[in-house]
């Protein structure tokens, strides 16, 4: 069946001599492989249109049976060049979307996802200045919208906070088997970012050693309700942007 579709590329790698593998995420059929022949010769129409994190027009041969898709054309639906010169952007992008490769099964369509990413890309690639603590954001929103959402138990921030991570909560009490006492910080952002999507709470001024804390917790929430959740490649370029951001 050909089908002509926009899809987001979460990966790359190359096969053969000329050719590359994509790994993406499409309106049409969620997350799928593609096969771009001879997209690594200079003279192919592919070249320079596959990038980690592009948007694209595309068009390619689905077959359910066959675990790799033909693209045949493809065209730039968004592209910007400041992933490139700017690495903290960069490295906010790899992980949200390796983070959300993770939550979305081969074929499965998940409009959410795919909608939350078109948006945060251009996003991401557009705004004047960007927080680090966009990632964490970006881990609520996913689990959020992959149906297991932390739950706010009438925070009082001026108590102790605590994540409970097997009820998917916060709250003033340890109500878990695996729970991690919160800074007044990391409370206020995590009880903000639950009752509201709007991202001002990023200029809380979540940095450095206590953002990368909270990333691990929620990472620890993640594997905890989604079998088979995995470390992400793309943690050594994040970490060294954290520590740059200090």
């Amino acid at each position: 069946m050909i089908t002509q579709t926009q899809v987001i590329i979460l990966r790359s790698v190359d096969y053969q001599e000329s050719s590359k593998i994509l790994t993406v995420l499409s309106k049409e059929h969620g997350k799928i492989a593609l096969i771009a022949r001879g997209a690594k010769r200079p003279k192919s129409k592919l070249s320079g249109l596959i990038e980690i994190g592009n948007i694209l027009d595309v068009v390619y041969y689905y077959k359910s049976t066959r675990g790799v898709q033909s693209l045949t054309e493809a065209s730039i639906s968004y592209s910007t060049p400041n992933f490139r010169i700017h690495f903290d952007r960069a490295a906010i992008m790899y992980a949200t979307l390796e983070l959300a490769s993770q939550l979305v099964h081969e074929n499965e369509v998940n409009t959410p996802v795919y909608n939350f990413l078109a948006r945060f890309i251009p996003w991401l690639g557009e705004e004047e200045e960007v927080q680090p603590s966009v990632f964490c954001y970006n881990q609520l929103r996913c689990a959020e919208l992959c149906g297991f959402d932390l739950d706010d138990r009438n925070t009082i921030l001026t108590k102790d906070v605590y994540l409970n991570i097997a009820e998917g909560t916060i709250s003033n009490a340890i109500d878990s088997e695996l729970s991690y006492k919160l800074t007044v910080l990391q409370a206020r952002f995590l009880k903000e970012s639950i009752a509201s999507k709007n991202r001002a709470v990023l200029s809380l001024g979540l940095y450095g050693g206590e953002l990368k804390q909270l990333i691990r917790h929620l990472d620890v929430y993640f594997k905890y309700h989604i079998e088979g959740y995995k470390e992400r490649r793309s943690d050594s370029i994040f970490e060294q942007m954290l520590q740059e951001s200090k």
